[in-house]
Protein backbone atom coordinates (compact mmCIF):
# COMPACT_ATOMS: atom_id res chain seq x y z
CA UNK A 1 0.00 0.00 0.00
CA UNK A 2 1.32 3.45 -0.97
CA UNK A 3 0.39 6.39 1.28
CA UNK A 4 1.06 10.06 0.52
CA UNK A 5 1.45 12.25 3.61
CA UNK A 6 0.77 15.99 3.18
CA UNK A 7 1.37 18.84 5.60
CA UNK A 8 -0.23 21.89 4.00
CA UNK A 9 0.57 25.26 5.57
CA UNK A 10 -0.66 28.70 4.59
CA UNK A 11 1.88 28.97 1.72
CA UNK A 12 3.69 25.63 1.80
CA UNK A 13 3.22 21.88 1.29
CA UNK A 14 5.53 19.24 2.74
CA UNK A 15 5.09 15.73 1.38
CA UNK A 16 6.34 12.17 1.83
CA UNK A 17 5.31 9.13 -0.17
CA UNK A 18 5.57 5.80 1.65
CA UNK A 19 5.44 2.20 0.56
CA UNK A 20 3.90 0.83 3.75
CA UNK A 21 5.40 -2.60 3.14
CA UNK A 22 8.59 -1.98 5.10
CA UNK A 23 7.65 1.70 5.56
CA UNK A 24 10.12 2.79 2.88
CA UNK A 25 10.14 6.47 1.85
CA UNK A 26 9.75 6.56 -1.95
CA UNK A 27 9.78 10.34 -2.38
CA UNK A 28 9.81 13.49 -0.28
CA UNK A 29 10.05 17.23 -0.64
CA UNK A 30 8.35 20.53 -0.06
CA UNK A 31 6.65 23.35 -1.93
CA UNK A 32 7.29 26.91 -0.73
CA UNK A 33 5.84 30.36 -1.49
CA UNK A 34 2.41 29.29 -2.78
CA UNK A 35 0.54 32.39 -3.96
CA UNK A 36 3.77 34.43 -3.93
CA UNK A 37 6.46 35.31 -6.43
CA UNK A 38 9.29 32.83 -7.01
CA UNK A 39 7.41 29.74 -5.78
CA UNK A 40 9.42 26.52 -5.93
CA UNK A 41 9.57 22.87 -4.98
CA UNK A 42 12.58 21.32 -3.25
CA UNK A 43 12.81 17.57 -3.81
CA UNK A 44 15.05 15.22 -1.82
CA UNK A 45 16.31 12.57 -4.25
CA UNK A 46 16.97 8.96 -3.13
CA UNK A 47 20.74 9.65 -2.96
CA UNK A 48 20.10 12.55 -0.54
CA UNK A 49 20.74 15.22 -3.17
CA UNK A 50 18.34 18.20 -3.18
CA UNK A 51 16.80 19.47 -6.42
CA UNK A 52 15.02 22.84 -6.62
CA UNK A 53 12.50 23.54 -9.41
CA UNK A 54 10.94 27.00 -9.82
CA UNK A 55 7.25 26.87 -10.73
CA UNK A 56 4.41 29.38 -10.46
CA UNK A 57 1.83 28.15 -7.96
CA UNK A 58 -1.01 30.63 -7.44
CA UNK A 59 -2.91 28.34 -5.06
CA UNK A 60 -2.77 25.02 -3.18
CA UNK A 61 -4.50 23.16 -6.01
CA UNK A 62 -1.62 23.99 -8.35
CA UNK A 63 0.85 23.24 -5.52
CA UNK A 64 -0.58 19.75 -5.00
CA UNK A 65 -0.84 19.27 -8.78
CA UNK A 66 2.87 20.09 -9.17
CA UNK A 67 3.76 17.65 -6.37
CA UNK A 68 1.86 14.99 -8.35
CA UNK A 69 3.71 15.94 -11.57
CA UNK A 70 7.04 15.55 -9.78
CA UNK A 71 5.99 12.18 -8.33
CA UNK A 72 5.15 11.03 -11.89
CA UNK A 73 8.30 12.46 -13.50
CA UNK A 74 10.30 9.66 -15.24
CA UNK A 75 13.63 11.03 -13.94
CA UNK A 76 12.90 12.27 -10.41
CA UNK A 77 9.55 10.65 -9.68
CA UNK A 78 8.58 7.48 -7.81
CA UNK A 79 5.35 6.28 -9.46
CA UNK A 80 3.98 5.77 -12.97
CA UNK A 81 0.31 6.48 -12.23
CA UNK A 82 -1.51 8.46 -9.50
CA UNK A 83 -3.74 5.39 -9.03
CA UNK A 84 -0.75 3.79 -7.29
CA UNK A 85 -1.45 6.12 -4.33
CA UNK A 86 -3.96 4.24 -2.18
CA UNK A 87 -4.69 7.05 0.29
CA UNK A 88 -3.57 10.51 1.42
CA UNK A 89 -2.94 11.41 5.08
CA UNK A 90 -3.03 15.03 6.24
CA UNK A 91 -1.56 16.69 9.30
CA UNK A 92 -4.21 18.99 10.81
CA UNK A 93 -3.08 21.33 13.57
CA UNK A 94 -6.37 22.03 15.34
CA UNK A 95 -9.07 19.42 15.92
CA UNK A 96 -10.50 21.31 18.91
CA UNK A 97 -12.62 19.07 21.10
CA UNK A 98 -14.39 17.68 18.01
CA UNK A 99 -11.75 15.07 17.17
CA UNK A 100 -9.98 12.88 19.72
CA UNK A 101 -8.47 10.56 17.13
CA UNK A 102 -7.67 10.38 13.41
CA UNK A 103 -10.65 10.27 11.02
CA UNK A 104 -11.45 9.52 7.36
CA UNK A 105 -12.34 12.75 5.55
CA UNK A 106 -15.93 13.36 4.48
CA UNK A 107 -17.97 16.54 4.05
CA UNK A 108 -18.84 16.57 7.76
CA UNK A 109 -15.15 16.39 8.73
CA UNK A 110 -14.31 19.20 6.29
CA UNK A 111 -17.06 21.32 7.87
CA UNK A 112 -15.70 20.49 11.33
CA UNK A 113 -12.18 21.59 10.41
CA UNK A 114 -13.59 24.78 8.88
CA UNK A 115 -15.57 25.51 12.06
CA UNK A 116 -12.29 25.41 14.02
CA UNK A 117 -10.54 27.99 11.79
CA UNK A 118 -11.09 30.65 14.48
CA UNK A 119 -8.75 28.70 16.78
CA UNK A 120 -6.04 28.19 14.13
CA UNK A 121 -6.83 30.51 11.22
CA UNK A 122 -3.55 30.18 9.34
CA UNK A 123 -3.03 26.45 9.81
CA UNK A 124 -6.52 25.00 9.42
CA UNK A 125 -7.28 27.07 6.32
CA UNK A 126 -4.11 25.70 4.67
CA UNK A 127 -5.00 22.11 5.63
CA UNK A 128 -8.49 22.52 4.14
CA UNK A 129 -7.09 23.87 0.88
CA UNK A 130 -4.83 20.80 0.67
CA UNK A 131 -7.71 18.38 1.33
CA UNK A 132 -9.88 20.05 -1.32
CA UNK A 133 -7.03 20.12 -3.84
CA UNK A 134 -6.53 16.34 -3.49
CA UNK A 135 -10.29 15.84 -3.77
CA UNK A 136 -10.35 17.83 -7.03
CA UNK A 137 -7.26 16.18 -8.54
CA UNK A 138 -7.77 12.59 -7.28
CA UNK A 139 -11.52 12.25 -6.73
CA UNK A 140 -12.49 9.12 -4.83
CA UNK A 141 -9.06 8.64 -3.20
CA UNK A 142 -9.52 8.10 0.57
CA UNK A 143 -8.12 10.91 2.74
CA UNK A 144 -7.40 10.82 6.47
CA UNK A 145 -6.86 13.67 8.95
CA UNK A 146 -4.43 13.20 11.84
CA UNK A 147 -4.89 15.95 14.41
CA UNK A 148 -1.99 17.63 16.20
CA UNK A 149 -3.88 17.92 19.46
CA UNK A 150 -5.60 14.49 19.49
CA UNK A 151 -2.89 12.86 21.64
CA UNK A 152 -3.57 15.50 24.31
CA UNK A 153 -7.31 14.75 24.45
CA UNK A 154 -6.69 12.41 27.41
CA UNK A 155 -5.81 15.38 29.66
CA UNK A 156 -8.20 15.65 32.64
CA UNK A 157 -10.47 18.71 32.81
CA UNK A 158 -8.57 20.16 35.78
CA UNK A 159 -5.44 20.23 33.59
CA UNK A 160 -6.98 21.63 30.39
CA UNK A 161 -9.37 24.26 31.76
CA UNK A 162 -8.37 27.88 32.37
CA UNK A 163 -9.50 29.60 35.58
CA UNK A 164 -11.90 31.94 33.75
CA UNK A 165 -15.75 31.90 33.80
CA UNK A 166 -16.82 28.37 32.86
CA UNK A 167 -19.29 29.57 30.22
CA UNK A 168 -16.34 30.79 28.10
CA UNK A 169 -15.37 27.15 27.72
CA UNK A 170 -18.97 26.13 26.99
CA UNK A 171 -19.63 28.93 24.50
CA UNK A 172 -16.25 29.49 22.84
CA UNK A 173 -14.32 26.25 23.59
CA UNK A 174 -11.52 28.20 25.32
CA UNK A 175 -9.24 25.62 26.95
CA UNK A 176 -5.78 24.09 26.69
CA UNK A 177 -5.52 21.90 23.58
CA UNK A 178 -1.78 21.43 23.15
CA UNK A 179 0.10 20.79 19.91
CA UNK A 180 2.91 18.63 18.46
CA UNK A 181 0.76 15.71 19.64
CA UNK A 182 1.79 13.42 16.80
CA UNK A 183 5.44 13.92 17.77
CA UNK A 184 4.83 13.45 21.51
CA UNK A 185 2.88 10.28 20.71
CA UNK A 186 5.62 8.90 18.44
CA UNK A 187 8.58 9.54 20.74
CA UNK A 188 6.81 8.34 23.91
CA UNK A 189 6.08 4.99 22.21
CA UNK A 190 9.41 4.76 20.40
CA UNK A 191 11.52 5.41 23.52
CA UNK A 192 9.76 2.53 25.30
CA UNK A 193 10.44 0.22 22.32
CA UNK A 194 14.07 1.35 22.36
CA UNK A 195 14.45 0.68 26.11
CA UNK A 196 12.36 -2.50 26.12
CA UNK A 197 9.83 -1.08 28.58
CA UNK A 198 6.03 -1.22 28.77
CA UNK A 199 4.64 2.27 28.15
CA UNK A 200 1.72 1.47 30.46
CA UNK A 201 4.14 1.41 33.43
CA UNK A 202 6.24 4.48 32.56
CA UNK A 203 6.04 8.18 33.50
CA UNK A 204 7.56 10.02 30.53
CA UNK A 205 8.34 13.69 29.93
CA UNK A 206 8.58 14.35 26.18
CA UNK A 207 10.48 17.49 25.13
CA UNK A 208 9.67 18.51 21.54
CA UNK A 209 12.10 21.42 21.25
CA UNK A 210 12.28 23.05 17.84
CA UNK A 211 11.58 26.59 16.64
CA UNK A 212 8.19 25.89 18.16
CA UNK A 213 8.57 23.95 21.40
CA UNK A 214 6.36 22.04 23.80
CA UNK A 215 6.70 19.57 26.66
CA UNK A 216 4.19 16.87 27.61
CA UNK A 217 3.65 14.68 30.64
CA UNK A 218 2.78 11.14 29.50
CA UNK A 219 1.68 8.88 32.34
CA UNK A 220 1.18 5.20 31.59
CA UNK A 221 0.72 5.87 27.86
CA UNK A 222 -1.67 8.81 28.17
CA UNK A 223 -0.97 12.53 28.01
CA UNK A 224 -1.95 14.19 31.32
CA UNK A 225 -0.60 17.69 30.64
CA UNK A 226 1.19 19.74 27.98
CA UNK A 227 2.77 23.18 27.84
CA UNK A 228 1.06 24.74 24.81
CA UNK A 229 -2.48 26.01 25.31
CA UNK A 230 -5.43 27.25 23.27
CA UNK A 231 -2.80 28.17 20.68
CA UNK A 232 0.88 27.26 20.18
CA UNK A 233 1.91 30.57 21.83
CA UNK A 234 1.75 29.28 25.42
CA UNK A 235 4.41 27.49 27.46
CA UNK A 236 8.13 27.53 26.73
CA UNK A 237 10.20 30.37 25.34
CA UNK A 238 10.56 29.62 21.62
CA UNK A 239 12.40 30.84 18.55
CA UNK A 240 10.10 33.80 17.93
CA UNK A 241 7.21 33.11 20.38
CA UNK A 242 7.11 34.55 23.88
CA UNK A 243 5.69 31.49 25.63
CA UNK A 244 4.02 32.12 29.01
CA UNK A 245 3.45 35.80 29.81
CA UNK A 246 1.26 37.66 32.31
CA UNK A 247 -1.98 38.50 30.42
CA UNK A 248 -1.94 41.98 32.00
CA UNK A 249 1.47 42.59 30.41
CA UNK A 250 -0.20 41.99 27.04
CA UNK A 251 -3.01 44.51 27.58
CA UNK A 252 -0.53 47.00 29.08
CA UNK A 253 1.71 46.71 26.00
CA UNK A 254 -1.26 47.03 23.63
CA UNK A 255 -2.02 50.40 25.23
CA UNK A 256 1.62 51.55 25.22
CA UNK A 257 2.33 50.42 21.63
CA UNK A 258 -1.12 51.21 20.21
CA UNK A 259 -1.55 47.70 18.86
CA UNK A 260 -4.81 45.97 17.91
CA UNK A 261 -5.42 42.38 19.17
CA UNK A 262 -4.25 40.71 15.95
CA UNK A 263 -1.18 42.96 15.75
CA UNK A 264 -0.27 42.05 19.34
CA UNK A 265 -0.72 38.35 18.59
CA UNK A 266 1.69 38.71 15.63
CA UNK A 267 4.16 40.56 17.86
CA UNK A 268 4.16 37.78 20.47
CA UNK A 269 4.27 35.01 17.85
CA UNK A 270 6.80 36.39 15.39
CA UNK A 271 8.94 39.03 17.09
CA UNK A 272 9.38 37.66 20.60
CA UNK A 273 11.09 34.65 22.19
CA UNK A 274 14.79 34.20 21.45
CA UNK A 275 14.51 36.58 18.49
CA UNK A 276 13.01 39.32 20.66
CA UNK A 277 15.66 39.04 23.39
CA UNK A 278 18.69 38.88 21.06
CA UNK A 279 17.57 40.63 17.83
CA UNK A 280 19.98 38.18 16.16
CA UNK A 281 17.92 35.20 15.04
CA UNK A 282 15.29 32.65 16.06
CA UNK A 283 17.76 29.87 15.17
CA UNK A 284 19.35 28.40 18.31
CA UNK A 285 22.53 27.49 16.42
CA UNK A 286 23.18 31.15 15.69
CA UNK A 287 22.38 32.07 19.30
CA UNK A 288 24.84 29.47 20.65
CA UNK A 289 27.54 30.79 18.32
CA UNK A 290 26.87 34.38 19.38
CA UNK A 291 26.99 33.35 23.06
CA UNK A 292 30.38 31.69 22.50
CA UNK A 293 31.62 34.99 21.02
CA UNK A 294 30.54 36.77 24.22
CA UNK A 295 27.24 38.35 23.11
CA UNK A 296 25.52 39.11 26.42
CA UNK A 297 21.97 39.00 25.05
CA UNK A 298 22.64 35.62 23.48
CA UNK A 299 23.96 34.33 26.81
CA UNK A 300 20.84 35.71 28.54
CA UNK A 301 18.52 34.15 25.94
CA UNK A 302 20.11 30.72 26.42
CA UNK A 303 19.75 30.99 30.20
CA UNK A 304 16.08 31.97 29.91
CA UNK A 305 15.39 29.25 27.34
CA UNK A 306 16.99 26.41 29.31
CA UNK A 307 15.58 27.61 32.65
CA UNK A 308 12.00 27.42 31.35
CA UNK A 309 12.50 23.92 30.00
CA UNK A 310 13.90 22.87 33.40
CA UNK A 311 10.88 24.40 35.20
CA UNK A 312 8.42 22.45 33.06
CA UNK A 313 10.34 19.19 33.55
CA UNK A 314 10.18 19.74 37.32
CA UNK A 315 6.50 20.63 37.22
CA UNK A 316 5.57 17.56 35.19
CA UNK A 317 7.64 15.27 37.41
CA UNK A 318 5.54 16.64 40.30
CA UNK A 319 2.27 16.23 38.35
CA UNK A 320 3.01 12.54 37.67
CA UNK A 321 4.48 11.74 41.09
CA UNK A 322 7.91 11.20 39.58
CA UNK A 323 9.45 10.48 36.20
CA UNK A 324 11.04 7.39 34.64
CA UNK A 325 12.09 8.71 31.21
CA UNK A 326 12.86 12.14 29.74
CA UNK A 327 13.03 12.15 25.94
CA UNK A 328 14.36 14.94 23.70
CA UNK A 329 13.24 15.42 20.11
CA UNK A 330 12.79 17.93 17.22
CA UNK A 331 15.43 20.27 15.74
CA UNK A 332 16.87 21.72 18.94
CA UNK A 333 16.14 18.71 21.16
CA UNK A 334 17.86 16.30 18.77
CA UNK A 335 20.89 18.47 18.00
CA UNK A 336 21.66 21.13 20.63
CA UNK A 337 23.93 19.35 23.09
CA UNK A 338 24.19 22.38 25.39
CA UNK A 339 20.44 22.90 25.77
CA UNK A 340 19.93 19.28 26.85
CA UNK A 341 22.79 19.37 29.35
CA UNK A 342 21.88 22.74 30.88
CA UNK A 343 18.15 21.97 31.12
CA UNK A 344 18.81 18.66 32.88
CA UNK A 345 21.54 19.91 35.21
CA UNK A 346 20.38 20.46 38.80
CA UNK A 347 17.66 17.82 38.43
CA UNK A 348 19.58 15.24 40.48
CA UNK A 349 16.95 15.60 43.22
CA UNK A 350 14.39 13.90 40.95
CA UNK A 351 16.89 11.22 39.87
CA UNK A 352 18.46 12.75 36.74
CA UNK A 353 22.19 12.24 36.26
CA UNK A 354 23.57 13.25 32.88
CA UNK A 355 26.57 11.77 31.05
CA UNK A 356 28.28 14.67 29.24
CA UNK A 357 30.14 12.30 26.91
CA UNK A 358 27.03 10.28 25.97
CA UNK A 359 25.14 13.55 25.48
CA UNK A 360 27.55 14.56 22.71
CA UNK A 361 25.25 13.12 20.06
CA UNK A 362 23.16 14.69 17.30
CA UNK A 363 20.14 13.49 15.36
CA UNK A 364 20.14 9.82 16.37
CA UNK A 365 18.65 7.60 19.03
CA UNK A 366 20.78 7.49 22.18
CA UNK A 367 20.71 7.22 25.96
CA UNK A 368 22.39 10.38 27.27
CA UNK A 369 22.04 9.87 31.03
CA UNK A 370 24.64 8.15 33.21
CA UNK A 371 24.32 4.38 33.72
CA UNK A 372 23.44 4.93 37.41
CA UNK A 373 20.82 7.64 36.69
CA UNK A 374 17.42 6.71 38.17
CA UNK A 375 15.75 8.59 35.31
CA UNK A 376 16.70 7.50 31.79
CA UNK A 377 17.29 10.51 29.52
CA UNK A 378 17.19 9.82 25.76
CA UNK A 379 17.32 11.44 22.36
CA UNK A 380 14.76 10.08 19.86
CA UNK A 381 14.45 11.79 16.44
CA UNK A 382 10.79 12.43 15.78
CA UNK A 383 8.89 11.03 12.80
CA UNK A 384 5.45 12.61 12.65
CA UNK A 385 4.95 11.56 9.03
CA UNK A 386 5.17 7.82 9.75
CA UNK A 387 2.51 8.19 12.46
CA UNK A 388 0.24 9.91 9.92
CA UNK A 389 0.98 7.21 7.32
CA UNK A 390 0.25 4.38 9.82
CA UNK A 391 -3.01 5.96 11.00
CA UNK A 392 -4.05 6.49 7.37
CA UNK A 393 -3.34 2.86 6.46
CA UNK A 394 -5.17 1.55 9.54
CA UNK A 395 -8.30 3.63 8.87
CA UNK A 396 -8.40 2.93 5.13
CA UNK A 397 -8.04 -0.83 5.71
CA UNK A 398 -11.07 -0.93 8.05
Amino acid sequence: MKILVLNCGSSSIKYKLYDMEGEAVLAQGGVERIGLDEAFIKITLPNGEKKVIMHGMPDHKEGVNFVFKCLLDPEIGAIKDLKEIDAVGHRVVQGGDLYEKSVVVDKQVEAGIESLCDLAPVHNAGHLRGIRAVDALMPGTPQVCVFDNAFHSTMPDYAYLYAIPYELYENFHVRRYGFHGTSHRYVSHRVCEMLGRDINTQRIITCHIGNGASISAVKFGKCVDTSMGLTPLAGLMMGSRSGDIDPSAVTYLMEKLGKQPQEMAEYLNKESGVMGITHISSDMREIENAAKEGNERAVLALKMYNYRIKKYIGAYAAAMGGVDIIVWTAGVGENQVGTRLESCSGLEFIGVKMDAYANNVRGKEAIISAPDSKVTVCVVPTDEEIVIARDTMDLVKK
